[in-house]
C-alpha cells in the first residue's frame, strides 16, 4: 500500500518532528508540491522533478507539522500539475483507494488521502484548487478540510491557480483533523458560534439518488449537532456559468504559471492533463476578464449567503469514485458534475469541510459544510460534533 501512494523518489529516511507538541507521535504524508529542504519537488511530472534542483528550505505548512512534533514520513503521489480531480497518475500509476477497492481515489492529493485512507500515516498534507482534497477525502471515507483562502500558508509550494489555491490536509477522524488545523491556521478567526443551517437544494439535485439518500440520513442522526436545516437555492440561474467562470480562471493562472516551462520542455503529459493544458493555451485575455466579471458576482452573491453563525450543507461529489477502468468521457463527466459543487467555496475563498456521511454501492460518500471567510475553527468543531452524535469513533490521541 505505500509504494502505492507515496512517489518512487521518496524520502530516503523520515524527517523527524519535534519531541513534544500538538502532533508528537503522529505520522505525516506530504503531497509532492511541498518543498522539503534537500529534496527534489516533482508536481506529478517527472520532467518538471528531473528539471529542479534540491530545495534550500523547507515548506511553511510543513515545517509547522515538524514543529508540533509530527514525523515526515513521505511524500506523496498527485496529479500532474494538480489538473485534475480523479487521482490517475500515468507516470507514477494511482493510489490505491483502499475504502473502494477498484475505483479512483479522487484529486489531486490522491497520494496523501489514500495513505490515510489505508492506515499509512495519521495524517497528510494536500492542496485544493478547484476540489482536490475535499473530492479524495469524499471518495477514500476520511476527512478533509480545505480551508478559508489565505489562512494556511503556502509559501514553499508549487502554485496552480493562486486566486484560488489553498492549502489543506487529512486525517481519518475529525478529531485529528482539527489538531492539524490548530496547527496551520493563522489566527484571523470569526467566533461566532453556529447559529444557522442551510442545506443547498440545487446542489443535493446534483447528486446520484443513492448518493443523496446517504447523505440525508445522516443528516437526520446529526440533528442534536446542527439547527435545523432550511433549505436553500444557492445558484439561482444554476452552476453551469460558475463552473464555467471557475476552470476559465483556473486554466488562465496555471498557463501563466507553467505554460512557458511547457513549450520550452515540451514534457510527456498524460491523458487528460495534456488537454486540459492544450485549451489553458488557447485561453484569451478577453474570456478570462468575463469569467472574473463572473466570479466577483457569484463571490459576493455566495459569501452574502453565508454570513457570521451560517454554515451551508451540501455533497462533497455528486458520486462514489469512478471505477478505474472507466473512460476519458466519463472521467471528464465526473470532472464537471463534482466542480459544479466544489466551485462554490472556490469562488468565495470560503472554508469546507468534508467528511465521511455513509456509504452508496458499498462505497463512501462526503457530506461538506461551507462556512463564511474565517469560520474554519466552527467546522473543524462541528465535525467533531457531527461525529460524537452520528455514531462515528475517533482514534488515540484525538479529543
Amino acid at each position: 500500500m505505500r509504494g502505492s501512494a507515496f512517489v518512487p523518489h521518496d524520502l530516503s529516511a523520515p524527517l523527524r518532528g519535534a519531541d513534544s507538541g500538538p502532533l508528537a507521535g503522529l505520522t505525516a504524508g506530504v503531497k509532492d508540491m511541498y518543498d522539503i529542504a534537500g529534496e527534489r519537488t516533482g508536481g506529478g511530472n517527472p520532467s518538471w522533478l528531473a528539471a529542479q534542483a534540491p530545495a534550500q528550505t523547507t515548506a511553511v505548512g510543513v515545517r509547522r507539522l515538524l514543529d508540533a512534533g509530527a514525523d515526515i514520513i513521505g511524500k506523496t503521489v498527485c496529479d500532474e500539475f494538480f489538473f485534475s480531480l480523479t487521482g490517475g497518475n500515468v507516470h507514477y500509476g494511482t493510489p490505491v483507494n483502499a475504502r473502494a477497492p477498484g475505483r479512483l481515489p479522487g484529486g489531486s492529493s490522491s497520494g496523501s488521502a489514500a495513505a490515510v485512507g489505508a492506515g499509512a500515516c495519521d495524517i497528510a498534507l494536500g492542496s485544493d484548487t478547484g476540489g482536490s482534497v475535499r473530492v479524495p477525502a469524499a471518495l477514500n471515507g476520511i476527512y478533509g478540510m480545505r480551508p478559508t483562502h489565505g489562512r494556511v500558508s503556502l509559501e514553499g509550494a508549487m502554485a496552480m491557480a493562486p486566486s484560488f489555491d489553498t492549502a489543506g490536509w487529512f486525517a481519518a477522524t475529525p478529531g485529528l483533523l482539527r489538531k492539524v488545523g490548530h496547527v496551520l491556521l493563522d489566527r484571523e478567526r470569526e467566533s461566532t458560534p453556529l447559529r444557522r443551517t442551510l442545506l443547498a437544494r440545487d446542489a443535493f439535485a446534483l447528486a446520484d439518488d443513492g448518493v443523496a439518500a446517504a447523505l440525508r440520513a445522516f443528516l437526520a442522526r446529526a440533528q442534536a449537532s446542527l439547527p435545523l436545516c432550511e433549505e436553500t437555492i444557492v445558484a439561482p440561474a444554476g452552476f453551469d456559468s460558475w463552473r464555467a467562470a471557475f476552470r476559465t480562471i483556473q486554466g488562465w493562472e496555471i498557463w501563466r504559471v507553467y505554460g512557458a516551462w511547457i513549450e520550452r520542455h515540451k514534457p510527456n503529459l498524460g491523458p487528460g492533463i495534456a488537454e486540459r493544458m492544450a485549451h489553458a493555451a488557447s485561453l484569451r485575455e478577453s474570456d478570462v476578464a468575463a469569467a472574473r466579471a463572473v466570479a466577483a458576482d457569484a463571490r459576493a452573491h455566495i459569501r452574502a449567503l453565508l454570513p457570521p453563525g451560517t454554515v451551508l450543507v451540501l455533497p462533497t461529489a455528486p458520486s462514489i469514485a469512478p471505477p478505474l477502468a472507466s473512460s476519458a468521457a466519463a472521467l471528464e463527466m465526473f470532472r464537471a458534475r463534482t466542480m459544479a459543487l466544489t466551485c462554490i467555496a472556490g469562488l468565495g475563498g470560503l472554508p469546507q469541510v468534508s467528511l465521511p456521511a455513509g456509504l452508496a454501492e458499498g462505497c463512501p460518500v462526503g457530506l461538506s459544510l461551507v462556512g463564511g471567510v474565517g469560520t474554519d475553527e466552527m467546522l473543524l468543531d462541528l465535525a467533531v460534533a457531527l461525529a460524537r452524535h452520528c455514531g462515528a469513533t475517533d482514534a488515540p490521541g484525538a479529543p
